[in-house]
């Protein structure tokens, strides 16, 4: 084995592992668009969830349909119709769902079932377990347009599917459901993953689809200059939602976004949009600090928001054991008063948990995030990583390219989440006249989009 990938695995492997000890025990509801089984992708799909699985999260998989449905429509010489972004499901369209349905699920379960030795399904043992979680209902006649055999979930049997995963096994749900009385109807993928979800009230709902995510600016198409935004909180998701047209097709803005909203405000936290065609996706957006796709997310005003006068108290407490032991520089209190504005902090009920205050350069393009702090009592939660985030989406909306940090004992803290070591000769000039030659702090940069 080299000696070069001995050097990139152990530090890449030891990077992801604050990844797994946060995700152990959690449960993902992961939506796979038919189109995903269409392209190919399943086999890598299936190894990916069994690799997750197997660092103990819950999975609840659910799959879509949609082109395996209107091949078999084709093939029978019918039409496939839609309004309103959902199918009009009538008798034929009805058998043709039901094949289709059956068909995947057989080749869902083979590929879980799969155990060659050398391929990343070695050694896996995935049971899958299925039945009827789902009660529908009819979704009528809508503006004059009759649905037929289309549904919408009525209940979730949320207390089988819990007591499927707690037996160990990865739950895998179809599209369809069931009236008391025995009648099947056709759901949307997208609507039962997020019914799922917000019924077993699971820590993700994950879409694995054939958008890339969310573009900064939805209007334009993705690309260097406008890349996906990776992070979306709950308020700014709502606010473009409610910008957009009614979703028609799945390449649509709100087609996804719809449903992650939905989830946000019914208590799921975090939401994801990920592209299906990029290898190992699932695992990126999990497992990897930045992700690929976007995510929204429940960002509570009330306990991470910018700072006030009220807060100085807080930060001082919060910041004061830091700088006796040096990991600070320290601040007076009047220079806390006087620059509160700048301030970032994570409230919970009532006391300051974490706070990071950003400094900008203008005329270089850059700010400072200075005095990043998270209470020992709350560390390896994630509040660093919010507070971070924040700064960020700060930062950008302000025009500015990059942030930059000075410390001398948290730097691989940094690096793990996309900064670079520079010289200190990078800092815009108004910083580098206060820089302490004597402390020798490191230097770390991050672009920024």
């Amino acid at each position: 084995m080299s000696t070069v990938f001995n050097f990139t695995f152990v530090p890449w492997f030891r990077s992801v592992a604050p990844y797994i000890h946060m995700h152990r025990g959690k449960t993902f509801v992961v939506a796979m668009a038919g189109e995903a089984i269409a392209a190919g992708k399943l086999p890598s799909i299936a190894q990916d969830l069994a690799l997750i699985q197997s660092m103990g999260v819950k999975v609840v998989l659910v799959h879509g349909f949609r082109p395996q449905v209107n091949e078999q429509l084709r093939a029978k010489g019918h039409e496939a119709r839609y309004s309103h972004g959902i199918r009009i499901t009538d008798e034929v369209a009805l058998d043709c769902a039901q094949e289709a349905a059956g068909q995947l699920r057989y080749e869902i379960e083979a590929a879980f079932s799969q155990g060659l030795p050398n391929t990343p399904m070695a050694g896996s043992t995935v049971r899958m377990i299925s039945g009827n979680f789902i009660t529908a209902r009819p979704v009528g006649v809508v503006d004059g347009v009759d649905f037929q055999h289309s549904g919408l979930v009525r209940k979730v049997d949320a207390a089988g599917i819990r007591r499927g995963l707690d037996f160990g096994a990865m739950v895998l749900m179809s599209p369809f459901g069931f009236s008391p009385t025995g009648e099947a109807f056709n759901l949307t993928m997208e609507e039962v993953a997020t019914s799922v979800a917000i019924s077993i009230q699971a820590d993700k709902l994950i879409f694995l689809t054939e958008v890339p995510g969310i573009p900064q600016d939805p209007d334009l198409p993705i690309s260097e200059e406008n890349p996906i935004d990776t992070e979306l909180p709950l308020d700014s998701a709502r606010k473009l939602l409610a910008s957009l047209a009614p979703a028609q097709r799945p390449t649509d803005t709100a087609f996804y976004l719809q449903h992650c909203v939905k989830a946000c405000e019914a208590g799921v936290e975090r939401n994801h949009i990920i592209p299906f065609a990029v290898d190992g996706s699932l695992l990126l957006e999990v497992y990897v600090h930045d992700g690929i796709g976007t995510m929204v997310i429940d960002e509570k005003l009330e306990s991470l928001r910018e700072a006030t006068a009220d807060d100085i108290g807080g930060i001082i407490q919060l910041i004061e054991p830091f700088e006796r032991d040096g990991t600070l520089v320290k601040r007076s209190r009047t220079e806390i008063e006087r620059d509160i504005g700048q301030y970032t902090v994570i409230e919970h009920d009532g006391v300051i948990f974490g706070c990071a205050a950003l400094y900008p350069y203008p005329e270089a393009k850059t700010a400072e995030m200075a005095a990043l702090t998270v209470s020992p009592q709350s560390q390896s939660q994630g509040d660093g990583e919010r507070i971070l985030k924040r700064i960020e989406h700060r930062a950008k909306a302000s025009g500015l390219d990059s942030i930059f940090v000075l410390t001398t004992r948290t730097m691989h803290w940094f690096l793990k989440r996309g900064f670079q070591q520079v010289n200190p000769d990078w800092l815009p000039e108004a910083r580098k006249r206060k820089y302490n030659w004597d402390r020798k702090s490191q230097v770390l940069v991050k672009k920024l989009g």
